[in-house]
């Protein structure tokens, strides 16, 4: 059968002796045709009814095989008779004479593009038709061995291919099992090295269909595959993946030679659905016996369970009522009874769960934690208060709070009872979630945070309150530790006193003030403090006070206030030694006219004259003057003596003595 590639493959002239043969090799060069005289190679047929034996051979034409895979375009003379013997033909288009070599060039051209869609379509409707028998076959045959003969047997002649296999993988990624060939019923569970077989190594690599159209030269081959390919005259190689469970389980394999050459993108299409369906096939078979022995087990197993039910009706009538959910079990862990709230719980009905293990019903998370719960019971302990998280059929994820206690009954182990606590469990968590991103936020303040009870008992002391207070947080939360101890005398109460006053930040708020804790090694820490109350309803439930250690910033006050002292001081040495300089300097020249004034009376002088005397004492009191002056020049720093009392003066030998 020719492939989608050769459905136009020329256009044949009937009878072949038309006159119409130039016309129709112009015609059909232009429309990309070539005319061919046998019907073998033809895909269209131009019959010309004008010329001589025209209708007779277009009758007989209808009557060959190769009829039913022909395009007709009938050539005949003007007038309405001869359009009804054209008819007789059931032609795809019908032209009169004389025509036009475009005219009939595009007239060609359309009927080659509806012999196309229609062979196209005919295609597709006979892989549907396999595709369905198949599925047929797949659904009745219990048959595996018979039922993948057959499956290659039919892909085989369908596509008219040399072989085409089915390949499993064993259990190592080298080693493959051919469980069926199309040329050979006999052949299978035939182990072959996969070493041999790169397109198989390729799909189980990719899980994508591998598609050789030049085997013989295609660079997956090694040199050993390619001269294996050319010997046989394969000239194409196609591999399709069996996708079991998400995992590529096996692989159809499919070659072509001798007059199939190649493979078609439908072709491929229609073979990935082929491997598809056949691997659901596979897979479908492979349980087949264990469903079937499953659902045996289940029906004897309901059929007992509705035995042993019928005697706990005194029981149901009660458990009906009961708003949690309530099943009995036997010794096998299967449900005999199931209350309406706890179907509905669950999501089932109650009458389909009887005779199931509880697994089935409840669908847990942790299969442990159920089990030892129920094996417990039976062991005649009983059980309470347990989480199981589950999950129902509707696919909702519960968490149930559930008990079970032994039954003392021959025909049953154990009575579980279970309530829905999701919400509640959620609402845990986020509050555990909440608590501990406080707890971990106030941990990492630098402050100290305390907060005591309306009796001084502390409730909270977070570890800046351990770094000021020298206790650890154990210590402070114990029984016997009280507020008060972080406080000099008094200062607790006269603190809560200003916190309930409103003068101080309003009532149950205090404002920033200074104050001191009381360290564990005797030490005061000045603080700054506010402080609140917590009420609730109206009522004081505790306080809360935040501390800020003030070691360090007073430290550093006082190294400033020091700072500005001494530079009080050098501002005033600073003053006195201008003010000296400028002292001098002014004193120095009226100091110097005095003594020389007073050195020159004194030689003019004799020693026994009444004014030498007088003038001999200005000139010592003005050399003393003048020394005076030369150390109030040499001043350097501030440096004072009493004077009369209180009085402070400038001490000239020390303000100078360094000069020494």
């Amino acid at each position: 059968m020719p492939s989608s590639l050769e459905f136009v493959s020329g256009i044949s002239l009937v009878p072949s002796d038309s006159p119409a043969r130039e016309l129709l090799a112009a015609a059909a060069a232009r429309a990309g045709l070539r005319v061919v005289d046998g019907l073998e190679e033809a895909s269209l047929a131009l019959v010309d009814l004008t010329a001589p034996g025209g209708l007779a051979a277009g009758q007989a034409l209808l009557d060959a095989a190769l009829a039913a895979h022909l395009t007709l375009v009938v050539l005949v003379a003007p007038g309405e008779s001869h359009f009804a013997t054209a008819q007789s033909l059931k032609p795809a288009d019908v032209l009169t004479t004389p025509v036009a070599m475009h005219e009939l060039a595009w007239r060609l051209q359309c009927a080659a593009e509806r012999h196309v869609e229609r062979e196209e379509q005919a295609r597709s409707q006979e892989d549907l038709a396999l595709l369905l028998e198949l599925t047929a076959d797949y659904a009745e045959t219990s048959d595996v061995e018979v039922l993948l003969h057959g499956v290659t047997r039919r892909l085989a002649e369908k596509l008219d291919i040399a072989r085409a296999t089915l390949v499993m993988l064993g259990r190592s990624a080298e080693e493959g099992i051919i469980v069926a060939a199309s040329d050979d019923p006999a052949l299978k569970d035939l182990r072959i090295d996969l070493s041999r077989y790169p397109e198989i190594r390729e799909v189980m690599r990719t899980g994508k269909p591998v598609v050789m159209l030049e085997a013989s030269t295609h660079p997956l081959l090694g040199d050993v595959e390619r001269r294996a390919v050319a010997a046989r005259g394969i000239h194409a190689i196609a591999a399709l993946p069996l996708p079991i469970r998400g995992q590529v389980r096996g692989v159809l394999l499919l070659r072509a030679a001798g007059r199939r050459r190649t493979f078609t993108p439908r072709e491929i299409d229609f073979l990935t659905t082929v491997a598809h369906a056949t691997a659901v096939a596979l897979r479908n078979a492979s349980v087949l016996q264990s469903v079937r022995g499953q659902t045996e087990a289940e029906k004897t197993a309901r059929l007992a369970a509705e035995e042993q039910a019928a005697s706990f009706k005194p029981y149901q009538l009660f458990f009906a009522h009961v708003s949690e959910g309530v099943a009995i079990l036997d010794d096998k862990a299967c449900v005999l009874s199931l209350n309406p709230s706890g179907a509905a719980m669950l999501d089932v009905d109650a009458p389909d769960v009887r005779g199931r293990h509880l697994h089935q019903v409840t669908q847990p998370v942790d299969e442990n934690v159920l089990m030892e719960l129920v094996t417990t019971a039976a062991r005649g302990e009983a059980r309470s208060g347990t989480d199981v998280e589950v999950c129902t059929r509707t696919g909702r994820r519960l968490t149930l709070s559930m008990s079970a206690a032994p039954l003392r009954d021959e025909e049953a182990a154990t009575i579980l009872s279970f309530r829905d606590v999701t919400d509640a469990r959620r609402l845990e968590d986020e509050l555990l979630q909440t608590k501990d991103f406080l707890e971990r936020l106030i941990d990492s303040s630098v402050d100290g945070i305390i907060a005591a009870d309306l009796k001084g008992r502390i409730i909270l002391f977070n570890k800046g309150a351990e770094a000021l207070c020298g206790y650890t947080a154990q210590e402070a939360l114990g029984g016997g530790f009280s507020v008060h101890q972080l406080y000099p005398p008094g200062v607790a109460k006269r603190v809560m006193a200003m916190i309930r006053a409103p003068e101080h930040g309003g009532k149950g708020r205090l404002s920033l003030i200074r104050e001191e804790l009381m360290h564990r090694s005797g030490e005061r820490v000045p603080v700054n403090m506010t402080a609140s109350i917590v009420y609730e309803g109206g009522r004081e439930v505790f306080s809360v006070g935040i501390f800020t250690d003030m070691r360090a910033r007073m430290q550093l006050e006082r190294k400033l206030s020091d700072v500005e002292t001494r530079l009080e001081e050098s501002e005033k040495s600073a003053v006195i030694v201008a003010l000296a300089g400028t002292a001098a300097h002014e004193l120095n020249q009226p100091l110097t006219s005095v003594m020389g004034y007073a050195e020159l009376l004194k030689r003019k002088l004799k020693e026994d004259d009444f004014a030498w005397k007088p003038v001999d004492i200005i000139y010592r009191e003005a050399e003393r003057m003048a020394e005076i002056v030369r150390k109030i020049g040499k001043i350097t720093r501030y440096e004072t003596k009493s004077y009369m009392g209180a009085q402070q003066i400038l001490d000239l030998d020390k303000a100078t003595s360094h000069e020494d």
